[in-house]
This record gives C-alpha cells, structure tokens and sequence, in this order.
C-alpha cells in the first residue's frame, strides 16, 4: 500500500516504514509526530483512488528523526566572458528528515 502525499508543497509517494526528506519545518523537534492530510491518491493493493483534490479521510502519520538535515552542497558559477569577472556561490538546502509510522486511509 503506497499513497501519494502533498508535504511542504512537494508531492511524496510515501509507504510504511520508509524515510523522508522533506523541505525544513520550522519549530519541530525530533521525536515528535506529524500528521500531513493531503493526500492525492491512495493505492491499496491495486485498488486506486484518487481524490477530488484530495481523499477524504486520509492521512500520512510521521515522526521526526532528524530536524534539520543538510542536503549536498549545489555550487553556483557566474562568469562573464573577456571581462574578468567570476563568482562563485555555494548553498546547501535545510531537509527535516522523516519516518513514516502509519497510513490511515
């Protein structure tokens, strides 16, 4: 059974058991539980539903392993052609990592 779930305004597919990256959630701690409710579309054991946008009744329930995260350093190069000029920028993205404990559908 699999849903595919809306969190942090990024679309997930999410099972039991598995473990999440998701855009940072400010004032979190670890250890704590989510519930997310917007849930797209339910798959339980081949049976499809898809909600209208979303399925009644159906929610993701998580918990926090890790409130913040850092993803891989992405570097940035400016450069402009026979002028001299280079810059260079690096950024590393903030997740919140997360497990997921049950499906209610």
């Amino acid at each position: 059974m699999y849903v595919i779930a809306e969190i942090q305004g990024q679309q997930f597919k999410v099972e039991q058991g598995k473990k999440l990256f998701v855009h940072h959630i400010q004032d979190i701690e670890g250890g704590a539980t989510i519930e997310f409710d917007r849930v797209l579309l339910v798959d339980a054991d081949g049976v499809i539903t898809v909600g209208t946008p979303t399925v009644e009744g159906a929610k993701v329930v998580c918990e926090v392993v890790s409130p913040i995260v850092k993803g891989e350093k992405v570097l940035i190069f400016h450069k402009k052609r026979r002028k001299g000029h280079r810059k260079l920028n690096g950024h590393r993205q903030q997740f919140t990592e997360v497990s997921i404990k049950e499906i209610v559908v």
